[in-house]
């Protein structure tokens, strides 16, 4: 209960991203209120289009909301300046991604290294530090090779070294295994629970039901809203989001697990009659300010 009260590390309140402008309005994320307290271990689900990365980058302070307010450590962040944004995300939030995102003309050792540059720190310090980061990850013997002579699973073990590298206390982990086979795909999960026990709060994106094991808190997402959330068993279609992650939690047969799979991603949707009226409201606000 004690940690129910504690101030969260994420709140977003009434969080909306909207692209476009007139007819082509798009609502990405449609009014979202998530809290996320230190420590804990989300997996975000949801259909393609469902907003979860739009979500993940708004989290990541590498987009901002159009409405609503975010705030990181009792901080308002939702419309702080370009700079700052990059040195507040520098300072509390590493990122991995499903296509690693390393630099091919740089070693292992000096693609961890770089974002310490980010930070002053010297050559010397950077190339130290990225070296105990790499042999935390079990790479202390492939520092020097560059990412063409890595395998898959070797590339995203140099990704998550690289997002560790600046200390952050919140990792974001866009579809970390979904270009690695499925041995590779294990001992990534497992060093992000390992990474999760030390204290760091842990949000995957995934359409993977399997990977969902490994988080104490599960999120579907639906046309850019929260329709389920674990943590609060509440949302538009809970009973068979419920079925689907009690399943989830019991089951180690891939079968099944593809069953549970097919299950989500058939889920009605019950918001889109509320969508046309979201996009009136939203032109409506604009033509108000203007």
């Amino acid at each position: 209960m004690a940690k129910k009260q504690q101030t969260p590390v994420i709140s977003i309140e009434d969080v909306s991203k909207v692209y476009g402008f007139g007819d082509a309005t798009t609502v990405a994320l449609d009014e979202v209120t998530l809290e996320v307290n230190k420590g804990e271990f989300i997996a975000v689900m949801g259909p393609s289009g469902s907003g979860k990365t739009t979500l993940m980058n708004i989290i990541g302070l590498l987009d901002r909301p159009s409405h609503g307010r975010y705030m990181l450590s009792g901080r308002d962040v939702s419309r702080v300046s370009k700079n700052r944004r990059a040195k507040v995300r520098r300072d509390n939030i590493g990122f991995i991604f499903q296509s690693f995102n390393l630099l091919p003309n740089m070693t292992a050792l000096e693609n961890v290294a770089l974002p310490l540059a980010y930070k002053g720190r010297t050559k010397t310090r950077r190339l130290k530090l990225a070296s105990n980061v790499l042999d935390r990850v079990g790479l202390s013997d492939r520092e020097y090779y560059l990412p063409t002579q890595l395998s898959g699973g070797q590339l995203q073990r140099v990704a998550i070294a690289r997002a560790l590298a600046n200390d952050p206390s919140i990792i974001i982990a866009d579809e970390p295994t979904g270009n690695l086979d499925s041995v590779s795909a294990r001992v990534v999960m497992e060093m992000l629970s390992d990474i999760h026990k030390t204290g760091n709060t842990v949000i995957m994106v995934t359409h993977n039901p399997s990977l969902t094991r490994y988080a104490d808190r599960i999120i579907y997402m639906l046309d850019g809203s929260i329709v389920y959330d674990e943590a609060s068993a509440v949302g538009e279609v809970p009973s068979r989001v419920q079925r689907a992650v009690n399943a989830l939690r019991q089951s180690d047969d891939d079968e099944k697990l593809a069953n549970v799979s097919a299950m989500i991603e058939t889920m009605p949707d019950s918001k889109s009659d509320d969508k046309p009226k979201k996009k009136r409201k939203y032109k409506k606000r604009k033509k108000a300010k203007k």
